[in-house]
């Protein structure tokens, strides 16, 4: 019973939504340590379409599990993870180098806004469980 109140899917996704947020947050700072690295190209953090991906299967109705022996209808959000691709398409100088500082420090508040909602989100549900052992008294 108490193992299901950190395996939901919005628990999971939470969880690794944080996980995504703290890689992005070393993908950015390395790309701004290297913006006078030569032939540096800047690394970018993929997740959310991954997540998008994971629950439009999960919660596909053409194929439902409603019994336990049956084949699972959709994907486990549990797989789901964030993964760091090299961006070599474009160059922003001569030397090779595509770092962006404006836009990476433009990437990193938008990071830190969803690392700080995420965690508001999981403290506020750690709050009902507490209110729910203690019967609503504080």
């Amino acid at each position: 019973m108490i193992g299901k109140l950190f395996s939901g899917d919005t628990f999971v996704a939470l969880q690794k939504g944080m996980d995504a947020t703290s890689l992005r947050q070393q993908v950015i700072s390395g790309n701004i340590a290297n913006i006078n690295t030569p032939g540096y190209k800047k690394r970018d953090v993929l997740f959310e379409g991954e997540l998008k991906r994971a629950l439009d299967k999960k919660y596909d109705s053409r194929m439902q599990q409603t019994d336990a022996r049956h084949l699972p209808g959709g994907r486990s959000l549990a797989g789901v993870g964030a993964r760091v691709d090299v961006l070599n398409a474009t160059s922003m100088r001569e030397d090779g180098n595509n770092v962006d500082v404006d836009e990476e420090m433009t990437n990193l508040a938008e990071n830190n806004i969803r690392f700080n909602t995420m965690a508001q989100l999981i403290a506020s549900r750690f709050t009902g469980l507490k209110n729910v052992i203690n019967e609503g008294r504080r």
